[in-house]
């Protein structure tokens, strides 16, 4: 795993943040560092999954990145289950399928690339995970999005969000925003580190309340939707079908 240094070095000018070759070779270290708890979210989802994934169904993982969440439910997981992972970047594929080789991973396995701004196709998924992945969604493509996965889901199956989010009051938002820094300072990064990133993220990841992603699963068609994980701009929630 290479340390993220990505924008230790000033630039001029920012470029919209993407998930390439760049930000692959570095991600699992930026994630641990930018996200709060983000392992034991990891282990949260890979619990949940574990309750609601049926035997010989699929769970699905749309952003899959590296891996890490495959990696992770796989030793608990019944090994009828298979695993089917979706990106938009090749680079992230290509490191999650050797992660998961490096793993030794022997269930079913199909990694596909995919736009989710675009159609997604799921078969036969019990479980529906996004880590940290609807929040790149564009805005107006995601109550689509959302809808195209209840309709493909499996009754009495679920979806797994995490994502960073908006507090309810612009008070409270400034507020998470200067702790959510002070983590990352804790973590090693230097502001110019910081505001580059955030510069960065400006147009590509734009979060919601939690109360607006909360409203958007039960708009779907979720009959039961609860928040299970929240760190002042993160949170983790799982909806039912």
């Amino acid at each position: 795993m290479e340390t993220d240094i990505i924008f230790k070095t000033k630039v001029d000018r920012s470029t919209d943040f993407s998930f390439d070759a760049k930000v692959t070779r570095v991600f699992d270290d930026m994630v641990v560092r930018s996200v709060p708890f983000y392992l034991e979210v990891q282990r949260m989802i890979s619990e949940l999954a574990n309750d609601y994934a049926k035997p010989a169904t699929n769970i699905y993982d749309l952003g899959c990145s590296t891996g890490t969440t495959f990696i992770t439910m796989d030793t608990i997981l019944d090994k009828s289950v298979g695993f089917v992972g979706i990106d938009s970047s090749s680079e992230m594929l290509e490191q999650c399928r050797e992660n998961l080789n490096s793993s030794g991973l022997t269930r079913s396995i199909e990694l596909i690339s995919g736009d989710l701004n675009q159609k997604v196709d799921i078969n036969n998924a019990s479980v529906v995970i996004m880590c940290l992945t609807l929040q790149f969604v564009r805005p107006a493509k995601r109550a689509k999005l959302l809808q195209s996965i209840y309709s493909q889901l499996n009754p009495g199956g679920v979806i797994i969000l995490f994502e960073k989010v908006l507090a309810e009051s612009p008070e409270f938002n400034r507020q998470f925003i200067k702790y959510y820094y002070d983590y990352k300072r804790r973590n090693n990064y230097n502001d110019m580190e910081i505001a580059q990133k955030r510069e960065a993220l400006e147009n590509v990841l734009v979060p919601y309340k939690l109360s607006e992603n909360t409203d958007l699963l039960f708009e779907t068609g979720f009959h039961s939707v609860e928040t299970f994980f929240k760190w002042y701009n993160f949170a983790a929630i799982v909806a039912l079908k």
